[in-house]
Formats: C-alpha cells, sequence, structure tokens
C-alpha cells in the first residue's frame, strides 16, 4: 500500500499540491488525472520520493518513505518522469540495464534485460545508440528501463507521451497486465479514454487538490469532467465501457 496523508508541496510561496489523502492499493491500475498545472507531476515525484512534502507524509509498506535508504527504495518502487534520458552514448541496451543497478550483478541478467525491451516493443533497438532514437523509440526503450527494476510499485509520468495511437493501447495493455500480475501502476495521463479503457481507478486532481477518485463509471460525469476541465463533455458508452468526449468550451 502506498499511502499519502495530508500531502503539500510548496515552491516559492505557491502551493503546487496541497492537502492530498490517497491510499492506493497493490494490483491496481491508477490513472492520474487533470488538466496542466493540477500538480500531477508534483505529486507523483512526492509519491517517488524524488522531492520531500512540504507539508505531510508518503507512506509505504507501513512506514514513511522518509525511513528508506535510496537503495531500499530502488527496490520497491520505480519512477518514470515526464522529462528524461541519458547524457551519454548508451545504447538502447545499456540505458534499460541501468535499471538492473539496484540488485547488484545476478545470474541471467541480460535476459531480463532483453525480456524488459521486447515487452515495449523495443528489442530490434538494443543496440541502437539511445541518442539516435526517435521521441517514440526513446519512450518505450524508458519504459523498458523501468520494468526492468522490477518493482512492486511503477509511478509512471505520462508513459503514452510521443507514441502512435497503437503503440499507447499496447503500453497501457502492458500496465494492466503488470498490475493484473500484483503490482500498483500509477499513470500520469492526458487521454481521458485510454484512462477509461484500461484503468481500474481513476484520480482526478485540480489546482493541486485532489478533486475526485473512484472507478470510470463512478467518475465518467459530464459534470464532474467539465468541473476538472472547465470544457463541456458528452460521454458515451462503447463496448460495455464508458468514453468521453470534449464538445465545447464554458
Amino acid at each position: 500500500m502506498l499511502e499519502a496523508r495530508a500531502l503539500g508541496h510548496a515552491r516559492q510561496g505557491h502551493w503546487l499540491v496541497e492537502g492530498v489523502d490517497l491510499k492506493l492499493p497493490a494490483g491496481a491500475l491508477v490513472a492520474l488525472l487533470g488538466p496542466n498545472g493540477a500538480g500531477k507531476s508534483t505529486l507523483l515525484r512526492l509519491l517517488s520520493g524524488e522531492w520531500r512534502p512540504s507539508r505531510g507524509e508518503v507512506w509505504l509498506g507501513g512506514k514513511p518513505l522518509r525511513a528508506y535508504t535510496p537503495r531500499e527504495l530502488a527496490l520497491v518502487r520505480a519512477f518514470l518522469p515526464q522529462h528524461r534520458g541519458v547524457a551519454f552514448p548508451y545504447t538502447a541496451q545499456e540505458v534499460v540495464a541501468l535499471g538492473r543497478l539496484p540488485h547488484g550483478k545476478r545470474p541471467r541478467e541480460e535476459e531480463r534485460v532483453a525480456w524488459a525491451l521486447a515487452q515495449t516493443g523495443a528489442l530490434h533497438l538494443a543496440h541502437r545508440p539511445y541518442p539516435s532514437l526517435s521521441g517514440g523509440e526513446r519512450a518505450r526503450v524508458d519504459l523498458a528501463r523501468i520494468l526492468a527494476q522490477d518493482t512492486p510499485i511503477l509511478l509512471l509520468d505520462e508513459p503514452t507521451n510521443h507514441l502512435d495511437p497503437k503503440q499507447q493501447m499496447e503500453v497501457m495493455a502492458l500496465c494492466r497486465r503488470l498490475a493484473r500480475e500484483g503490482r500498483l501502476v500509477l499513470a500520469a495521463l492526458h487521454d481521458l479514454n485510454l484512462a477509461a479503457l484500461f484503468a481500474d481507478r481513476l484520480v482526478f486532481l485540480k489546482g493541486g487538490r485532489l478533486l475526485a477518485q473512484g472507478s470510470p463509471s463512478e467518475l465518467l460525469r459530464p459534470e464532474l469532467l467539465q468541473e476538472v476541465y472547465e470544457v463541456s463533455f458528452e460521454v458515451i458508452r462503447h463496448q460495455g465501457r464508458l468514453l468521453a468526449f470534449p464538445v465545447g468550451a464554458d
């Protein structure tokens, strides 16, 4: 269980996230949603331990996050930031192998790296220099690095960014599969319908505050979506799932 308790974070007197209470169980794919500037990336950085909260606390496995050493934390959670990259001319395979560093040297490490690349459809990129890859190719390699870390918690900031529709669907299907294996996957997304199709639970932020949380069937309501995004929505049912489409600004 990953838990935020009255979590807040301020920069230069401005609260980016404030008063967030959230319990995130294992075995779930949770979509973190909201407009630009809602605090999604900040919340992920706080939950990952990259940033320390100004108020409140993050708890993981029955103890505060601050009680974990960096290595202990790297073995239980993996964080994919929104802005990512590698400064050195590593191959894609070498970038993914960085995810194995917290585990030390173990047998069959190369197999684990190859597995991670295969899961994201990037195995054919293994020996390509990372800087030479396109945005979409880098995105798949970056996600493979997170998979190679092999943690029970994955915190993903816009994992479908730079991907075409087919690749987006494949990544979200992978996230759902990882959740079904017992992992907690928390993904910040901009696409409401990807969230509706794949997520078990939605969490809406606005202005740094938690506005609503629940299942897609509970939260995909025109009035709530209008409150979150300040635009009118039409919600339809397609093959048993709700889908939402913006139809006009206020």
